[in-house]
């Protein structure tokens, strides 16, 4: 029953990530741009190999259902005010977002901090488009979590490339 329950969270959690358009493809660029510098030969398959790795941690799916769920709940103004603009405007003061975007970087250690602080300043790729407000769509949950996978991969490729060293 309990493996069951998992296999449908995590199926779950993957397919908010497809259905608010988000592919694992993207979120491979983003770990492909945090870690080529330091590992020229990298590959965007060792990527998704360890956004694979991160998406199969119970915590990461976690984070993804709560989040996303927020987000949808306020883009259809289900949220009492003032939480609900306070999401929907993605206001800079709230940081809960990026809270809930650190319990996933938290996984693997503390260089998953440095990466998620990097890549959520420079907002490249789908972290670009998540952010753009003219969509009508919100992500203030969903840039950070997304931001936050790519992190956390990049510290598991990280941690993986120093044990083979």
């Amino acid at each position: 029953m309990e493996n069951n329950k998992s296999n449908q969270v995590e199926t779950s959690a993957r397919d908010l990530l497809t259905q608010r358009g988000v592919t694992i493809d993207d979120i491979a660029d983003l770990v492909y741009f945090l870690q080529v510098k330091y590992h020229p030969d990298l590959t965007k398959q060792v990527c998704i190999d360890n956004i694979e790795r991160v998406l199969s941690k119970r915590e990461v799916q976690n984070a993804i259902l709560t989040g996303i769920q927020l987000d949808i709940l306020a883009e259809k103004g289900l949220l009492e005010e003032p939480l609900l603009s306070t999401i929907t405007e993605d206001e800079g003061l709230y940081g809960v977002d990026e809270i809930l975007a650190l319990s996933i970087v938290n996984v693997y250690g503390s260089i998953g901090f440095t990466n998620y602080g990097y890549i959520d300043k420079e907002k490249p790729g789908i972290l670009k488009d998540l952010n753009d407000k003219s969509s009508g769509k919100c992500h203030t949950f969903l840039d950070d979590i997304v931001g936050a996978i790519a992190a956390a991969a990049s510290s598991r490729l990280a941690h993986r490339y120093a044990n083979t060293e």
